[in-house]
């Protein structure tokens, strides 16, 4: 009857084998899943992308209104839209009297605009007939720039100088100068301000 049995030996082996492969996959499988739970997929330590960086709300604010007032405020006066006059205090002075000289400028658009009105921009130049006998820069002295903002319609006057009636000229600015002819003698003042020229003169008499 013992010779009818299965060999007992080669079988034991083969089961020793599966149950070691078993047990070495198992081991595996539990590493696999520690490392799963250390390591995340997809996590980083990559800094956030630039689109992902939030404003803060009081910068954004800040930002917007700068722009806003910055869009609200005058901007410069084109040329087209000043409109420069000539004044004198007289037309008509007595002998010895020295004219009194300014300007005004208007804004003639619809909005408000800044423009120079400093002396460095304003010229007054005094002739007669195609003499041209005084202008006021040839011995001005320290000029200065100064923004203005021109209201529409509301003309802006520059403060009146003197003209002492003489003759000017870049070369006697330190020494006397040539009085100009008097006696009824008819004159024109003509004024620039900021790049304008006035399109008249405003005429005078000196006796």
């Amino acid at each position: 009857m013992s010779t009818l049995r299965d060999p007992v030996g080669p079988k034991d082996r083969k089961v020793y084998i599966r149950r070691r492969i078993l047990v070495l996959a198992g081991l595996l499988a539990v590493i696999a899943v520690i490392v799963l739970i250390i390591v995340k997929p997809g996590s980083s330590d990559t800094p956030d992308q630039a689109s992902d960086v939030k404003v803060p709300s009081d910068i954004a604010t800040t930002t917007a209104t700068d722009d806003a007032k910055a869009s609200k405020d005058p901007q410069p006066c084109n040329s087209a839209q000043l409109r420069v006059n000539a004044i004198t205090d007289k037309s008509d002075y007595a002998e010895g009297e020295l004219p009194e000289i300014s300007l005004s400028v208007e804004n003639t658009g619809s909005k408000a605009c800044t423009a120079d009105l400093g002396t460095a921009g304003m010229q007054f130049v005094i002739s007669s007939g195609d003499d041209k006998v005084w202008n006021s820069v040839d011995c001005q002295t320290d000029p200065k720039n100064t923004a203005v903002i021109l209201d529409p319609g509301k003309p802006v006057e520059s403060e009146a100088i003197s003209w002492d009636r003489t003759r000017s000229s870049k070369d006697t600015c330190d020494v006397s100068r040539e009085p100009v002819v008097a006696g009824g003698a008819t004159y024109h003042l003509q004024a620039t301000a900021a790049g304008v020229t006035g399109a008249e003169t405003a005429p005078f008499i000196l006796n």
